[in-house]
């Protein structure tokens, strides 16, 4: 197993995690979410991340101080990726999202983030690992992200129509300080139960990265 090498001192793993009152490069933890949900929703679907299983489109649209990474739609992947040295990371554990365009039912800025929230409010198993060490209390890294603006393409993983809208998405984000340089190791998993009366499956993710900082 690589050891932890990082740019904190640290006493304990989660001191690699900004806190949640913290403001990375200026911006609070909803912005931040909000900004990786832009990303990754405005994706088309061929070469969308979060379909990747190798990790080949890791790179895809990213810009900026801060790497973002991305789960699956459901199931497991396995991938590599090269992050540039200096980059901070952020990744959703388990998240959703709801816009005008994607959930025309709802109609109120209100309204979506309860529709954002929903599947959040009873997810389970959240597990993330950084170098074999465990991210504690999960839960407290939790945020719902104000309402933002998106474009999504012709084609894109949520089979919503193309064009401009807003959303809100919710999730239990990760937001590491950058890496030192060379391999590192990143596991993340969680389950949202499924629900028989409405018909529901269960999602879960499972989601490993090998990264190399360089």
């Amino acid at each position: 197993m690589p050891s932890l090498g990082l740019m904190v001192k640290a006493e304990s793993v989660n001191a690699i995690v900004y806190s949640i009152d913290d403001k990375p490069f200026g911006s609070p933890y909803g912005m931040w979410a909000a900004k990786w949900q832009k990303w990754m929703a405005e994706i088309p679907t061929p070469v969308n991340p979060t379909i990747d299983t190798t990790g080949k489109n890791c790179g895809e649209g990213q810009t900026g101080p801060v790497w973002f990474l991305t789960g699956t739609t459901g199931g497991s992947a396995e991938r590599s990726c090269t992050i540039p040295a200096g980059k901070a990371i952020i990744f959703p554990v388990m998240g959703s999202e709801c816009s005008y365009a994607d959930t025309p039912s709802v109609k109120s800025e209100r309204d979506l983030a309860i529709c954002a929230q929903a599947d959040d409010n009873i997810a389970t198993n959240l597990q993330a690992t950084i170098d074999g060490h465990s991210i504690e209390q999960l839960d407290k890294y939790r945020v719902t992200s104000p309402l933002f603006n998106l474009t999504f393409p012709t084609t894109n993983i949520f089979s919503a129509p193309p064009g401009p809208t807003q959303g809100i998405v919710d999730g239990f984000w990760v937001f590491l300080h950058p890496l030192t340089l060379g391999k590192h190791e990143l596991h993340f998993s969680g389950l949202t139960p499924g629900n028989p009366t409405t018909g529901t499956a269960n999602f879960a993710v499972d989601v490993t990265y090998h990264l190399l900082v360089k």
